[in-house]
C-alpha cells in the first residue's frame, strides 16, 4: 500500500492510467491518488473521461495502459480484494426492475457472501440512510428516477466499504432529498474515502474537501476546494478556463 509523506494511506490510486478506443483517447496518462477519509470531487464537462476513469478504478473496465488500485490492491490482477473495499454507485446503474428494493439488497449481500446477521443489520442501515422505508416492498421498475439512485446508493453502502466511488449520485434527486444525501456524503467522509464525480459546483462546495478535474481525457486540475474558487461563481469560472478549447 501506498503511504503519503504524513503516513495517509491512499485508498484510491490512478497510476498514469490510458484508455482507448482505436486511435480514439477517452483518458490519457491520468495519475492521481486520495487518502484515507478524504471527500473528493471528480470534474469535468461532459465527454472528458470521468465515467471512464472511474471505470477503471473500480476495475469494470480494462486500461490500455497504466494502473488502478483501491486500498492497495490492483483492480485488474486483484480485484475481489479491491471490491471487498468498494462500493461504487455508477451512473445509470442497473437495476433488476422486477426486484423490490428489499429482494435486490438481500440479493447483493448473498453475492458479498454476507451473514445473516450482519445482512439484516445493514440492511437496517442502509433503509434508514438513504429513506427507502416508503418502497421497500415495491418494484424497482415501478420507482421514481429518485428512488432507483436511492436503491444504487443503498447498495453501494450495503457492504460498510472502507472506500465510495459516486457518480452523478443526486442525480433525479428532489432538493430535500438532495440536501440528505449530501448530509450523508459528509458524514461517511469522516471514516471513509469518497471519490465523487458531480456536474453540481455547490454540491463540491457542500461536501468536498478537494478537487480532481479532467478534460479531454487528461487531468488538468488537483487541489484543494478552495484553490478552485471560494465560492460557486468563482469555481465556475475557473472551471470554464481549464476546461474550454
Amino acid at each position: 500500500m501506498v503511504f503519503s509523506g504524513d503516513n495517509e494511506m491512499m485508498m484510491v490510486e490512478a497510476n498514469a492510467l490510458s484508455k482507448f478506443y482505436g486511435e480514439f483517447a477517452a483518458v490519457q496518462n491520468v495519475t492521481f491518488s486520495v487518502p484515507s477519509g478524504e471527500v473528493c470531487a471528480f470534474l469535468g464537462p461532459n465527454g472528458a473521461g470521468k465515467s471512464t476513469t472511474m471505470k477503471m478504478l473500480t476495475g469494470f473496465l480494462s486500461p490500455s495502459s497504466g494502473q488502478a488500485k483501491i486500498g492497495g490492491f490492483d483492480t485488474q490482477t486483484d480485484r475481489l480484494s479491491a471490491a471487498e473495499l468498494l462500493g461504487y454507485l455508477p451512473e445509470n446503474g442497473p437495476l433488476y426492475s422486477e426486484m423490490t428494493p428489499q429482494s435486490f439488497l438481500r440479493y447483493v449481500g448473498k453475492t458479498r457472501m454476507m451473514s445473516n446477521q450482519r445482512l439484516a443489520e445493514r440492511l437496517d442501515y442502509v433503509v434508514e440512510q438513504c429513506d427507502l422505508g416508503d418502497v421497500w416492498g415495491k418494484a424497482i421498475g415501478k420507482l421514481s428516477r429518485g428512488y432507483r439512485q436511492r436503491v444504487g446508493m443503498a447498495q453501494a453502502l450495503l457492504h460498510d466499504p472502507s472506500v465510495l466511488i459516486l457518480d452523478e449520485p443526486t442525480s433525479g434527486l428532489d432538493p430535500n432529498q438532495m440536501h440528505g444525501l449530501r448530509q450523508l456524503i459528509i458524514e461517511l467522509g469522516k471514516t471513509k474515502t469518497v471519490l465523487l464525480s458531480t456536474h453540481i459546483l455547490q454540491e463540491v462546495h457542500a461536501v468536498c474537501s478537494r478537487v480532481v478535474l479532467v478534460n479531454e481525457g487528461r487531468l488538468v486540475f488537483d487541489g484543494s476546494t478552495e484553490t478552485l474558487g471560494t465560492e460557486s461563481d468563482a469555481m465556475e469560472a475557473k472551471f470554464r478556463e481549464l476546461t474550454s478549447a
